[in-house]
């Protein structure tokens, strides 16, 4: 095994192999247990997209509240959001999510007024907001709906990070990146996807192709295309196994140069950005 494939595999905390129903229980009481210690929490938050990370990480979201709910007798709640910009291309996808998951609630929130507003008043100051750029103010924007509804609803925010997205970067910057607890970080893909096979998810929902959607003059933009890399690769790497010299290069330099995203905001005592990139 290469040095930094074990110390990243070690660093993600990720296993060669899962037993799925024992993850998903984990999952599930590590939310129960996290709203347990803040009594003050009644909610959990999570934006539906209709792939399979969000889908998954709702699934065990509800089933944690409900019992919760069960359990404590206390009114928890768990609130998916739909966020589109304007009109999403895969709705039936996010529609088809929802019905797997049974969410308590269901909002709708369309980002598109906020999000153009901004931009049209960015470029006011003579900025020119770039299409890539642009997508990671979608991105943000979720971030800041969710958190307006965790905040009126006594609520915490779930984040979908997984391992496979993690050791690449592959999320915009307190966008997605951004939330209160990640109950699937320690999983790759293909683990995710175990789970939800187990959890009798429709097969179209974690087998279709993943995508951040952001761009517009990109759009659907197959992940795997923007990374250069495989998620079928991306987890062998993290399972410990040998990938090809070229996709273990490209899983590495993308660890390196966005080690800052998995960092706290740096201060004056932080150096591992001086070296990341040689």
């Amino acid at each position: 095994m290469r040095p930094l494939q074990k110390k990243i595999i070690e660093e993600l905390k990720v296993k060669d192999t899962i037993d799925p129903q024992q993850e998903i229980r984990k999952s599930i009481d590590f939310m129960k247990d996290y709203m347990k210690a803040h009594p003050f929490l009644k909610t959990l938050v999570l934006g539906i997209s209709g792939g399979q990370d969000s889908t998954l990480t709702g699934k065990l979201a509800q089933m944690a509240i409900t019992e919760l709910r069960q359990e404590t007798k206390k009114m928890y709640q768990f609130i998916a959001v739909e966020l589109p910009y304007g009109k999403q291309a895969d709705k039936s996808d996010v529609l088809d999510a929802l019905a797997f998951i049974e969410p308590d609630k269901t909002l709708l929130v369309n980002i598109k007024p906020a999000t153009d507003e901004l931009v049209s008043a960015l470029t006011q100051t003579d900025l020119s907001i770039s299409d890539f750029n642009k997508g990671n103010i979608k991105a943000r924007q979720r971030m800041v709906v969710q958190y307006a509804i965790a905040g009126e609803q006594a609520g915490v925010v779930i984040g979908t990070d997984h391992a496979g997205e993690s050791v690449t970067g592959f999320f915009t910057k307190y966008g997605d990146g951004a939330a209160d607890i990640i109950p699937i970080w320690r999983l790759n893909k293909r683990q995710g996807k175990a789970m939800l096979e187990v959890l009798n998810c429709p097969p179209h929902l974690y087998n279709k192709v993943p995508t951040a959607d952001l761009e517009e003059n990109r759009p659907s933009l197959p992940d795997e295309e923007a990374l250069g890399v495989s998620y079928a690769s991306i987890d062998d790497y993290l399972e410990g196994k040998e990938v090809s010299e070229k996709d273990a290069t490209t899983i590495e330099g993308w660890f390196l140069r966005t080690k800052h995203k998995r960092h706290l905001p740096i201060n004056v005592y932080d150096d591992f950005w001086r070296t990341e990139n040689e």
